[in-house]
């Protein structure tokens, strides 16, 4: 290979993006919520830009004649007047942001006392109005800390250690690495006498260093079976969670049951006493795509327009346009004009594609949307971008967080696209017509003599599904179904 620093010509072809494409793809991207926030930030940018207040099917034309109407002596004359120099308009336009600002400073001084008196208390009722923080467990333990009398070395290292617990309660760490570097044994023997403060709070098993210290902690004595608990937390843990009951039996000499009653007993212990502390945060859910059906019982799409202000572009900047300006203004005017003609030409093609993009998935998955998720049928997205007649990262922009909702419930568009495999009749099944039957099978078994991978394999070819036992075990792991040993219900 020839290396040279040197200038020459080549011929190539390379797809560049315009801007106006870019844009398009964006605003297709965006959900609802997301597109409304979009919308408001370009109000606020473009001043040519304006939402529709009149019906939307009133032609522009009419519409700027009603607010022609409406103008101000003062406004139809500056428009009026062509020969008129615009350029102080333009100068107040692009310093808008800081003569807002000035004003809002100078506007304060000139507010009367009762003015601000009815500011302040509006101000006071909506932070009363706000909903409370909710209490952390690291809150809750040191309101708790206040309750014992200790002295400050060891309250300094109950504190430490509460504040290095995790979202679960635990002490992930080591005890060793709260304790300064050179310290020596005695601060060792505080931060223990301090964990066993901290282990003594509510609720009970915080401040645990693994499972087994927790559910010890949980243990009182003249608990129901409190022998026999201690005795399965402390030695045969593994035993317990890999379904080992015979070899807790021959260890322990407990029935088989005794040992269901005591694992019984078990389970109404907490293994993570922080877990309740944890917030939730459910995100809100707004479809962009409803669900209706016409006289014949069709689906129809339905896009949630209502949402969605209708922009169009202000006539006054149009006849600024045509009128005596300079071309440094025309200019300005211009790349506003185009940034805003472009906005409400993305959003109309948003519409139109989803709106389309949506009614192909909903065609493909009427028997999903009559009979349910054991119906759903495979479905791939150059499926659709064929039907549609888009490019299939079209069609990804256009699902991307999107929902739609039915009488079925509120989905999101990705939920109809699925893979799936070939039953013996030569038809092609969804995976999740497969997981359905796999877990009827396992929910129907003999939990005495549990069907193992491969017999599973062979119960589903029965209902005609065709799988390999590999895709069997991989599903039955995403389910979270345990190994046909760890199902088995055992009996004396």
């Amino acid at each position: 290979m020839r290396l040279s620093f040197g200038q020459e010509m080549r011929q190539v072809q390379k797809q560049i993006l315009a801007p106006r494409m870019i844009q398009s793809m964006e605003i297709l991207q965006l959900p609802i919520q997301a597109l409304e926030e979009r919308i408001e930030q370009e109000l606020q940018e473009n001043p040519i830009l304006e939402m529709r207040e009149n019906d939307p099917d009133l032609p522009d034309e009419e519409i700027e004649h009603i607010d022609s109407d409406a103008k101000t002596t003062e406004e139809k004359e500056l428009v009026l007047d062509e020969s008129k120099n615009n350029a102080d308009d333009f100068e107040r336009l692009e310093s808008m942001g800081e003569e807002w600002t000035e004003a809002a400073y100078d506007e304060r001084p000139r507010l009367s006392s009762n003015r601000m008196a009815e500011d302040d208390d509006r101000r006071h009722d909506a932070i009363s109005n706000m909903e409370a923080k909710p209490q952390t467990l690291s809150d809750y333990l040191i309101e708790q800390l206040g309750w014992y009398e200790l002295d400050e070395p060891t309250r300094q290292m109950a504190e430490r250690i509460i504040y290095n617990l995790d979202k679960n309660g635990y002490l992930s760490g080591r005890l060793e690495d709260l304790v300064e570097l050179a310290s020596g044994p005695q601060e060792l023997a505080l931060a223990q006498k301090a964990l066993a403060v901290v282990q003594k709070l509510d609720p009970p098993g915080v401040g645990a260093r693994n499972l087994r210290e927790c559910l010890l902690i949980q243990l009182l004595p003249g608990m129901h079976l409190y022998e026999q608990m201690r005795t399965l937390i402390a030695n045969h843990l593994e035993d317990l969670e890999h379904n080992r009951l015979p070899t807790i039996q021959k260890k322990t000499g407990y029935s088989l049951e005794l040992i269901h009653e005591t694992m019984h007993e078990l389970r109404k212990l907490n293994p993570k006493p922080g877990a309740a502390f944890t917030e939730v945060h459910a995100p809100t859910v707004t479809p962009d795509v409803f669900l209706d059906t016409d006289e014949n019982g069709k689906f129809k799409v339905r896009l949630e327009d209502g949402r969605v202000p209708n922009l169009r572009i202000s006539g006054y900047y149009k006849r600024l346009m045509e009128g005596g300006v300079s071309d440094q203004e025309k200019e300005w005017i211009k790349r506003k004009l185009n940034a805003a003609q472009w906005l409400i030409e993305s959003i109309e093609q948003r519409r139109n594609t989803l709106t389309r993009v949506a009614q192909a998935i909903v065609d493909h998955q009427t028997e999903f949307l009559n009979k349910g998720p054991e119906s759903l049928e495979p479905l791939k997205m150059q499926q659709i971008a064929d039907k549609v007649g888009v490019h299939v990262t079209t069609v990804s922009r256009a699902v991307d967080d999107k929902w739609i909702q039915t009488s079925r419930g509120i989905f999101p568009l990705k939920r109809f696209f699925a893979g799936g495999t070939t039953n013996s009749e030569g038809t092609e099944v969804a995976w999740d017509t497969v997981r359905l039957k796999l877990q009827e099978v396992i929910d129907t078994e003999d939990k005495q003599h549990p069907l193992s991978d491969d017999d599973l394999v062979a119960e589903l070819g029965k209902a005609g599904l065709t799988v390999a036992r590999r895709t069997v075990t991989k599903y039955r792991k995403l389910m979270k179904i345990p190994s046909s040993r760890e199902r088995r219900v055992w009996t004396e």
